[in-house]
Formats: C-alpha cells, structure tokens, sequence
C-alpha cells in the first residue's frame, strides 16, 4: 500500500491548524515554499516509484496496439502531477501562485491500489476451495515396515510426499488416508464427503479402494498405496480446480472487446469535457465565480477532464466474469463437482438435451444375477462353471455379476449332467476352466474357447451374427426377463444355445426425481444404451424418460450425440466416464459420474464426484445462477459508468453544484470493482438443490 500518502494528507488536512507546522510550510526556500517541495518530492516518489506498474502495463499495452485500465490510470496521474509541477515553476518564474494539486495525483494511485488491495482480499476468498483440499492431505504417514518374506516387523512415521506406490500404509482410528491405495487389511468407515461431497460413510474391507485426504473413523486399516503425488485423486482435482479457476469463459471475451474500445471512447469523451469546459468558460457562458480560488478556466476544466478519465477506468468490467467463475468453480468443488473451466460452466447453462447412459449410470452398476436356467441336460453348476470360465477375463459389469454368482453357487457337489463337460481334473484357479483365445465384443459379448470348445456368452447380436439360431422357448424367456427390466444374456456351447442367466441392476433411489427434475428445467433426458430394446423400454419407463436409443454400440453412442446437436442445441452426455468416453468426449458437456477416473477427469468437462444423479442437476442449476450473476455484474458496471461519467463531466454541477474531485473519481473507482468482487462472492451462498426441491426448480 502507499504510506507515502499519510504525511501528504497530513501536511493537507492536519498542518494548517497547528500555527508551527503551518508557519514551517510556508517558509520560503528558495524559490518554492517549504510546504511545495515537500509534496512534490512526496508525489514524485508515489507517482514513479509507487506508480511505476502503472507506466509499466500502460506502456506494454500501447505497444500491443491496445488499451486498459492502466492507460486511464497513467493519463489521469500524469494530467495531475506535471499540471502542478508546470503551475509551481511558472509561480516562481512570474510570482503568480496557481492552486498545484499534487495531492490528487498521489490519491489516484492511492485508491487505486487500495482497490486492487481490496480485490485481491475478496478474491483470495474464492480460493477457499484449493486450500481446503490442500488441507485434506496429512503430513505424515504410518509406513509398515516388512522383512524380505513380507511379514510385518514394525512401523515408521514418514513424511507423506516420500510414499511410493506399493507401500503398505497403517491408517489409525480418527486420522486421514495419505494415500490413494487399495485396503489390504483390516475393515472400517470411511468419511469421503470432504473429496466426494458424500456425507454418509462409506465401508471399506479388504480390496475396497481408499481416497488420499479422507477421514478413517472407526478400525484401524493396513492400505497399499497406488496413487501418489500428482496421480493421486486429490492432486488432481487440485489441479483441475486451479485449471478452471484461471480458464476464461467466451463471455470474457465480449468483456475484453468492450474494454478495449471503452478507453478509447473515455479519453475521447475526457477532451470533450476539457474543451466544453474551457471553450464555455473563455466564451463567458458560466461566471468566474464558479471557479476555485486563484484557479483558472484552463485548471477548472482540467479537474473535470481528469474526473472523467479515473472514473470511467473499466476495472469493474474486466472482473465482472472472472470472479464468478472463481467463485462457481469453487462452490462446485465443495459439493462434488469438479468444473474443467469457464468455457464449460458456460455452456452447461444452454443445455437442451442430457443424454444418459443406463449401466452404472441410472441403474446401480450393482449387476445381480436373478435367473440362471439351462436348456438341456447339463448340470446347473456345471453350466455356470462355463460361463464363469468365459467371463472371468471381461472386465464388463455384467461378467463380473456372473462370475461372483456362480462363486457363491456350490456347483461342486452336483454331479456332471452330461459326458460332453470337460473333467474337474482340468480346473485351474481352484475351479475355473482353461480359457484360450479370449475375445470380447463390444456391445455384443465375449467368446473363447474353454479346454478347446467354443463358448459364446452375449446377446442376440453375437448370436446371429455367429450363424447360431434361438429357440423359441428360449426367445420366450429372454423376451419375460427383458420386460422385467432384466437383461437376458445368452449362453452358446459348440454352436448350440445351452442357457440363459437373466441379470438385473436396480435403478438408483433418485433416478425418477432428477428426470423429473430436468424435465422442470425445460431440458429434456434421452436415454442411450447397448442394451436391448425391451430392458431399454422397461428402464426408460420406470424412471420417465420418454427418448430411448437402445443396441447403441460405444462408438455410436457419439453418433447419437452428433444427432442432437445438429440443430445447434447443446447437448449433455452423462455417463461412467469409461467406456463411454467418446460419447463424453462427443458431447458439448460430458459429465463423468463416478470417483473420477483418469480418463473421466480426460474425456469429461464435469467430474461428478458421487455416483449421485442429483449433482446433475445441481452441475446446471450453478451453471444457470453463476451466469445470473455476471449478467447481473455486466449490468451493474455498465450502469455505474452511464451514471457516473455525466456526473465526472459535471452535468450536475450547473444546477446543483455537485462536483467530483479526480481523487473522490479515484475512489468511486476503486469502491466500483470491490463491489462487483462483493457481487461475485453472493455465490459463495449457492446452496444445491435437495432432492425434495428438485421438482419446484423452473427453467430461468
């Protein structure tokens, strides 16, 4: 800040009333009086030490062939300082004692930065966001120590940037995971909402995955680490938020143009203020007494020229978009929802269409199997012995569901149905079959060969396409499960189907409200999927969505997209962020739902960090209200220079007197921009939509 301007305001305010120091300034030293060198020595320092940085950016600014701020700000001082400097030395030449007003320059720069001060206060507070998740990781770590067997032999605190992935981590009752890892050992609740912005606890047991930053409230846990450092979750919604934060939104764009053709219309509108003044003045049209002591007309309207060019300076303007982005991205992150920028959160507002995935998306991802039958004389464990065989290398939901129901299924104790089964003698894994030439299909299953016979595990696409026909009793069963909202999964041994397992993944508690949400907010929800139509319909019905596109394969999920947006309309994809991203990559907004994988974080402009549908809705409920309030701010800094420039020229000043001083001009400035940081910061109020309310959210 500007200390300097401490003796100025007081040799201004203070010294004329106490008759020593007041004689002391006015002792003639040479040619000046005392009082005189000691504000200009003073003001010469403010201005070109203190002011440098504005010569400095208004300097760079010219030669880049544009204007700003800065331009405004060193014009005014300058029109000020070197005023008075020229009225001081013309006094000492002629005796003639014109009013110098160093003090204004001085001031300018004063408010100005203390402006810039105060901006930087309100927006140090949009960053609460980082620092928090800063916060969440702990300094120190509880390292396992093992000997070369890999049992336990002790433990070691380390510091938490030295952890390396494989490290096995103690984690204690009451303290925070350093890591990201896998849980080892041990079980327990762990509170994620400071990463996901879930409140109820989650379990955790052996197997279950653990996020660096969170809270372990209950048993001790033993964790492998596997993130860490800037791979880890935490750092990377870090990164991401402090990404958004500094991103531009097009808006800013029109706000940059403004600027740039604003300061030279407000130097323009400065001369004709001068010139009005004086012109009128030399022509007689206002009396002399309108004039300051000793001043003249040229000064007079100097005063008004200058007012002009400090109160118009379009600081306001410039951070009208930038504060709200950094406040909305902020807020975002609390509740869950990572942001990838400005230019994101802006088009999340027009959204027309949001286009949702149905596996692990509306429904669960929680896959079960309900039906298992067998339509010849094999064994039903000894069926589901194949199936598992076939699944266990997919990595698709619904195989993991069947490889985990026929784990449970005590298949060992039934004997074999038929001769054509392979021997026990050949499991390997304990009961699984060999499996070669594993190949999976996407969107239609997988085949292999299982101690060299073919199986086929899919749906009717891979079925025809394979040249295997489908019985009618069991096109029957498959067509009774798929309007029971169950996907019917086929199952083929050596050309010829030999059972269907029916599999059903229940639709999340809040998947009905939020449709029904959206459709409130005048945006319409499609439903895309791989599934068949039947399971599609049952779905779509069940949760309200009347636009389904079903035996859509991964890649023509974005040929869908495509579609919809061919009118122009933005369209939203939502979906696990996997094998779905090309269609989040395809899409105007992808939002990733889930823990925010990597290729989530990549592919998608939104992490939704709890699997919940709700922050759906509330990714555009902020969207909506943080571009209310940039509108709103536009509105307000435009509004504030229409009123305030009239004011600056004088316009009031005939009938009522009211004059503006170029140092009260600085300040109206500077109190202009804190108040449209102040607007921006309101949005640190945003409080998401609760599922109860969802349904009263209109359409802005």
């Amino acid at each position: 800040m500007n200390c300097i301007q401490i003796p100025i305001f007081f040799m201004r305010v203070i010294c004329p009333y106490v008759p020593l120091l007041s004689s002391l300034l006015l002792w003639r030293c040479g040619p000046f009086q005392m009082g005189d060198w000691l504000k200009w020595a003073l003001v010469s320092v403010v201005q070109f030490v203190i002011g440098k940085r504005f010569y400095v950016a208004a300097g760079r600014a010219l030669r880049n062939g544009s204007t700003n701020m800065d331009v405004l700000v060193a014009l005014g001082t300058s029109a000020s300082y070197f005023y008075s400097v020229c009225a001081l030395l013309y006094g000492a030449v002629t005796g003639f004692q014109s009013p110098t007003y160093f003090e204004t320059s001085s001031m300018l720069i004063t408010f100005v930065l203390l402006g810039k001060y105060l901006e930087c206060l309100a927006k140090g507070k949009t960053s609460d966001a980082i620092k928090k998740l800063v916060e969440l990781a702990p300094a120190t770590a509880l390292l396992v120590v093992k000997d070369k067997g890999g049992r336990c032999i002790g433990e070691r605190e380390i510091d938490s940037l030295l952890i390396q992935p494989s490290d096995t981590l103690k984690v204690l009752p009451g303290t925070k995971v350093p890591a990201d890892g896998v849980v080892v050992w041990g079980s327990s609740y762990i509170n994620e909402s400071m990463v996901t912005g879930e409140s109820v606890p989650v379990l955790k047991e052996v197997s279950s995955s653990v996020i660096g930053g969170t809270m372990n409230l209950h048993g001790a846990l033993h964790i492998k680490a596997t993130k860490v450092g800037s791979d880890a979750v935490l750092s990377q919604i870090i990164s991401l938020v402090e990404t958004a934060q500094m991103s531009k939104a097009p808006i800013q764009k029109f706000a940059d143009y403004v600027a740039s053709i604003f300061v030279p219309i407000v130097v323009g509108l400065s001369l004709v203020t001068f010139f009005s003044w004086y012109i009128s003045g030399i022509l007689g049209a206002y009396p002399e007494e309108w004039l300051p002591k000793n001043g003249t007309y040229f000064v007079f309207s100097l005063m008004f020229s200058i007012s002009v060019v400090v109160i118009a300076c379009p600081c306001a303007l410039g951070l009208a978009t930038p504060t709200a982005v950094m406040v909305a991205t902020g807020v975002g992150a609390n509740n869950g929802v990572l942001i990838k920028g400005g230019e994101a959160l802006e088009r999340a507002q027009k959204i027309k269409y949001v286009i949702f995935d149905k596996t692990g998306t509306l429904t669960q991802g929680k896959a079960s199997v309900t039906d298992a039958k067998v339509f010849t004389g094999m064994g039903r464990g000894e069926f589901l012995r194949w199936v598992a065989s076939a699944e266990a290398s997919s990595e698709h939901p619904l195989a993991k569901a069947i490889v985990e129901y026929a784990r449970h299924y005590h298949f060992f104790d039934e004997p074999s149905a038929t001769s054509q089964t392979p021997s026990r003698e050949s499991t390997v894994s304990g009961w699984l079959l060999d499996v070669s030439d594993f190949l999976a299909l996407p969107g239609r299953g997988v085949k292999c060969f299982v101690d060299g016979k073919q199986v086929l595990v899919g749906n009717r696409k891979l079925m025809t396409e394979s040249g295997i026909a489908i019985p009618d009793q069991v096109e029957h069963f498959v067509v009774k499960l798929e309007e029971s909202a169950k996907t019917g999964v086929l199952v083929a041994f050596d050309d010829k189907i030999i059972g269907v397992l029916g599999i059903a993944d229940p639709l999340k508690r809040e998947a009905a409200v939020v449709i029904e949400g959206l459709l409130k907010m005048g945006v319409k929800p499609v439903m895309v999927t791989g599934d068949n139509w039947r399971t599609a319909r049952a779905v779509a019905k069940e949760v309200g969505i009347q636009d389904v596109r079903a035996e859509v394969m991964p890649a023509g999920k974005a040929d869908v997209i495509r579609l919809f947006q061919k009118d122009g309309s933005i369209v939203s994809m939502v979906g696990d962020g996997i094998n779905d991203s090309p269609a989040l990559a395809a899409a105007d907004i992808g939002m990733a739902i889930g823990a925010g994988t990597d290729i989530a974080i990549e592919a998608a402009d939104y992490v939704l960090m709890r699997n919940n549908l709700e922050d759906v809705i509330t990714a555009i409920d902020l969207s909506r209200k943080t571009f209310t309030r940039i509108r709103l701010n536009y509105i307000f800094a435009m509004a504030y220079n229409v009123i305030a420039i009239p004011i600056a020229a004088g316009a009031l000043f005939p009938s009522l007197g009211i004059m503006l001083p170029p140092w009260v001009a600085g300040a109206c400035m500077a109190l202009s921009s804190v108040s449209v940081v102040c607007s921006s910061l309101l949005l640190r109020r945003y409080r998401k939509p609760r599922l109860t309310t969802i349904l009263e959210i209109t359409a802005e």
